[in-house]
């Protein structure tokens, strides 16, 4: 089973989608259970994967647990695979009560510097909790393995990096005429900002970063697709700042490399990532990226090599950045052919699938000696 919080789409989900996808079915029969529907579920069935949604918005409800519990027992689990740490705090007893091994890959941390104390060290007693009593601990980037080193006593984790389908994410394929069909100049640089409206992504940083930048170039747009809880503000700071007419917002759309197909620029200014699937995708398509200096980001870009780097909030750097590669058509090609070469050397989902089917196996085989050296003491 795999189990995520939520059906929307975000990096989590994807993994999740691409995961389902790939696995050998020779050995693996993959179900998926969800906290919330949403486009994956749409994706999850029009693919044939049986998955499950049952709805709560907290960690560790147990209102929720029987119902979680009666599933795995009806399904007949062999193994749980817990994404993110909502999930895993719903799955975590309701598993255990079965002696059903969990594992639990860490997308990134639900504990953050932003948080007051109080929240903060609730999150890390709860992270620390989960990790210290799983099967495996999958981290999907170095820097969030180092992350649970630096809080948690005897953390330990195997390191496998997110991967994504370098056939769907080609920029040899056909694709829709995007900038037509939105409206856009196809003389303008675009710059994409594919990602959840929410305080990560910082959607904000990004509105007042491209208004510095379209002041001085009147051949700049922004796309901005993506939804959340910051999507309102987005959209009235734009208004506020005069720019409304150079943003194209557009809700969420699976559509994405057609989006990515159409854009030069990619932004990813957050404050914090695990592993980020969008960059990933957007450097396969041959897109020249910017991001912030932060866990995940930094792990993948090496500044002005196969991307371009700036400091989190910080607008200023952010607008001059953009600024730098829609003059440069020369550099944007080279640090968009050098970011596709990195996903194709690193971050292919069929790697990614092989090393946590590896994983599995191990699982199995611990387990299976566990459960023989049990029945020979009984008997």
């Amino acid at each position: 089973m795999q189990t995520i919080r939520q059906g929307l789409i975000g990096g989590g989900e994807t993994h999740v989608l691409s995961l389902t996808g790939q696995l050998d079915r020779s050995r693996f029969e993959p179900v998926v259970l969800s906290f919330t529907d949403g486009p994956m579920i749409d994706q999850l069935r029009e693919a044939g994967v049986e998955h499950y949604v049952i709805p709560t918005l907290k960690a560790f409800d147990l209102r929720q647990w029987k119902k979680i519990g009666s599933l795995l027992a009806e399904k007949n689990i062999d193994i749980v695979h817990a994404h993110g740490s909502r999930a895993a705090s719903n799955l975590f007893f309701p598993a255990r009560k079965q002696k059903i091994p969990l594992l639990y890959t860490i997308h990134g941390w639900s504990f953050h510097n932003d948080q007051s104390l109080f929240v903060k060290r609730l999150r890390v007693l709860s992270e620390q909790f989960l990790t210290a009593n799983m099967q495996r601990n999958i981290s999907v980037s170095a820097s969030n393995f180092e992350t649970g080193r630096e809080h948690f006593r005897n953390f330990r984790s195997t390191v496998i990096n997110n991967g994504i389908d370098l056939q769907k994410f080609s920029p040899a394929n056909a694709y829709k005429n995007i900038r037509q069909k939105l409206d856009i100049p196809a003389s303008h640089i675009l710059i994409g900002f594919v990602a959840r409206m929410t305080a990560q992504k910082d959607p904000l940083t990004m509105i007042s970063g491209f208004a510095k930048a379209a002041a001085q170039r009147e051949d700049i747009t922004l796309l901005m697709v993506g939804e959340g809880e910051l999507q309102a503000e987005a959209r009235q700071l734009a208004e506020r700042l005069g720019i409304a007419h150079r943003i194209v917002f557009q809700p969420f759309r699976q559509d994405v490399p057609d989006l990515l197909h159409a854009t030069d620029i990619y932004c990813l200014p957050s404050l914090w990532e695990g592993m980020p699937i969008g960059l990933l995708e957007a450097m396969a398509m041959h897109n020249a990226v910017i991001v912030t200096n932060v866990d995940g980001s930094k792990e993948i870009i090496r500044d002005r090599e196969n991307g371009c780097m700036t400091e989190a909030k910080n607008e200023a750097m952010l607008a001059g950045t953009i600024l730098e590669l829609a003059a440069d058509g020369t550099l944007r090609n080279r640090l968009a052919t050098a970011a596709r070469a990195t996903v194709q050397e690193h971050y292919s989902v069929e790697f990614m699938t092989r090393q946590v089917e590896q994983i599995y196996e191990d699982v199995f085989r611990t387990e299976g000696k566990r459960l023989i050296s049990q029945l020979s003491v009984q008997s």
